[in-house]
């Protein structure tokens, strides 16, 4: 029997026993840690979606699905624009005070564009879809109307007063990319 202690050993048994070890952590952490970031579907719900809307003819409306909720886009026609001015005494909030929207689409038509207009369609009072009632008649002047409960809204998106919705349409963050596409989900620049 040697007294003698082999040191290259000793430190190759060391290293290699260190090598197995971080294997052995880094395949039991990269699945933990993984589990922290959010699943390909929890991206794409909250993820903006665009939307081609070069075949949106003037009083037509298309759906579109941002984060599970139906977003309305509206091609007004200058009918529907000539009643928002119009109608400012018949609504709870006109200017928009109490509503949710970006600070670009707090005026009178609620949108970057006035021919376009971008809304969620959820009711305000229960979270109903209220159905586009483009057709102007003396009852009403067009607009959104909510058969649940009766709610109306203009061809802004905004609460007519009297009606059990609290406030206006929720206009999404939105911008146009091109003449033809939107952008719902993200501010972006004008």
């Amino acid at each position: 029997m040697s007294d003698e202690v082999d040191n290259s050993r000793r430190r190759f048994l060391t290293a290699g026993t260190m090598v197995v070890g971080a294997v052995g952590t880094g395949a039991v952490a990269v699945p933990f840690l993984k589990s922290w970031s959010p699943s390909a579907r929890a991206k794409t719900a909250g993820a903006p979606v665009q939307a081609d809307i070069s075949k949106l003819e003037p009083g037509q409306q298309i759906i579109v699905k941002w984060r599970g909720k139906p977003v309305w886009v509206v091609r007004r026609d200058q009918k529907a624009l000539d009643t928002l001015p119009r109608i400012e005494d018949e609504l709870r909030d006109p200017g928009s005070q109490q509503s949710i929207q970006p600070e670009y689409a707090r005026n009178e038509y609620r949108s970057r564009k006035p021919e376009y207009l971008i809304i969620e369609g959820i009711c305000t009072h229960l979270g109903c879809s209220p159905s586009y009632r483009p057709e102007i008649t003396t009852d009403f002047q067009g607009g959104f109307f909510c058969p649940c409960h009766g709610s109306k809204f203009d061809f802004a998106g905004r609460v007519y007063a009297g009606v059990p919705a609290p406030t206006n349409l929720t206009v999404p963050p939105h911008f146009f990319i091109s003449d033809s596409v939107i952008l719902i989900g993200e501010d972006g620049v004008v």
